[in-house]
């Protein structure tokens, strides 16, 4: 009985092992988290497990991959570090074994409410690199018996190397999108460099003076808005941007929007016709973040239509999303580029000299989007125009609680 034992707890670490290597050559956070949390499952034979990631200023976990529930609606859920038991494993830089979270004062039980499962027993151990607690790994619901310590083991030690991991990937990420803003601020830098050498240039006119100024006016809040989505971007895709959902009225957030882009439609002669119905349900969604990428697609749809050209707002509902609609008569994208305009500081050839857009607001809706565990899609004729459909759902479907 004690041979099998230690038999089967070999194989357990022989997995471990195998893992190990999987991890050092897997750089995207994503895929990384995904691998994680079911490499936990698997080593504790347990029912679920979970990764919880720490926002330090906050002071706040945040759900970021389970093996049971859809991430990007997890990414909703907040953990708080002074009431749970997964913030005492953080705070504590300890594991824990809990055998009965029912009774335990530290289980939060606000998850299990929200998604109607029930969390009998816990085993949590801490994510730490460099003397740096960045998570809590979790494994929850023993198929069979109870957590004991091997199973603890077994997680300190996948935990450890989760961190370098997770850190890595992060790491990773950053000085990937760092050489593309680089390369992505040569262009607005080298205008200015021109503008200042001419500027200081006795011989220029007063009339080509101030274009100059004009030019690099437009240049530095082209470096400004650069730097902004560039700073949003990187948040989202290390995992250090959360949705703050709530119960939303889209119709009034839809108002909101047309209020803003009222005055470019105007100074272009736009017409902008609207078929939004009042009925529309209330919706759980991160309302700025949501905001953000409306205002975002109809001031695209605004820059690229001609004067005195239209654009459609539409929003309706189906029996599972929310689905909004902004399309314009404007001049429309090739075929051959349509299925990049969500990548990273992405512009359609010609379009360069269009506007100061930074390359990535499109990149930013996307993820937004995606965090909602949404689509969103475009439908483009060169020369009749563009339409975008943005997909929602209209209920979470949380249903495994994890902390």
């Amino acid at each position: 009985m004690a041979e099998r034992k230690l038999e089967a707890l070999l194989v357990r670490y022989l997995k471990l092992l195998e893992l190990s290597r999987d991890l050092s050559s897997t750089l995207d956070l994503n895929t990384l988290l995904g691998h994680l949390v079911h490499a936990a499952a698997n080593l504790s034979h347990a029912e679920a497990a979970s990764i919880l990631l720490y926002d330090e200023p906050k002071n706040l976990l945040y759900f970021e991959a389970t093996t049971t529930l859809d991430t990007p609606q997890m990414r909703g859920l907040v953990v708080p570090v002074d009431s749970s038991l997964a913030g005492w494993v953080l705070t504590h830089r300890s594991p824990v074994i809990i055998s009965d979270t029912q009774s335990d004062p530290r289980h939060f039980g606000l998850i299990a409410q929200e998604t109607n499962v029930v969390t009998t027993s816990l085993l949590g151990v801490p994510l730490i690199t460099k003397d740096k607690v960045i998570g809590v790994l979790e494994a929850i619901n023993k198929l069979e018996g109870a957590f004991n310590h091997d199973d603890q083991e077994l997680l300190m030690a996948l935990g450890s190397q989760a961190a370098v991991a997770i850190e890595n990937a992060r790491l990773f990420q950053q000085s990937d999108m760092i050489a593309e803003l680089i390369h992505e601020l040569r262009t607005p830098l080298t205008s200015l460099q021109a503008g200042a050498t001419l500027i200081s240039r006795p011989e220029i006119h007063k009339e080509q003076r101030s274009l100059i100024v004009d030019t690099m006016q437009n240049e530095i809040r082209r470096l400004i808005n650069l730097t902004s989505d560039f700073l949003d971007l990187a948040r989202m895709e290390s995992g250090r941007s959360h949705l703050e959902l709530n119960q939303t009225d889209i119709k009034q957030l839809l108002d909101e929007c047309i209020v803003l882009i009222h005055g470019e439609l105007n100074l272009k002669g736009q017409h902008l016709q609207l078929e939004i119905p009042d009925n529309i349900p209330m919706i759980t969604v991160d309302r700025d973040k949501l905001k953000q990428v409306i205002e975002n697609l109809l001031t695209n749809a605004s820059k690229y239509t001609h004067k005195g050209g239209s654009i459609t707002l539409e929003a309706k509902t189906t029996a599972h999303d929310l689905l909004i609609r902004i399309e314009d008569t404007g001049t429309g994208i090739p075929a051959e580029y349509v299925s990049h305009i969500f990548e990273k500081f992405y512009r359609v050839p010609g379009t360069e000299n269009s506007g100061i857009g930074t390359g990535l607001g499109l990149s930013i809706c996307k993820r937004i989007i995606d965090m909602h565990n949404g689509r969103i899609e475009v439908e483009s004729q060169m020369g009749e125009g563009s339409s975008f459909t943005i997909s929602i759902p209209l209920h979470n479907t949380r249903s495994q609680p994890v902390s």
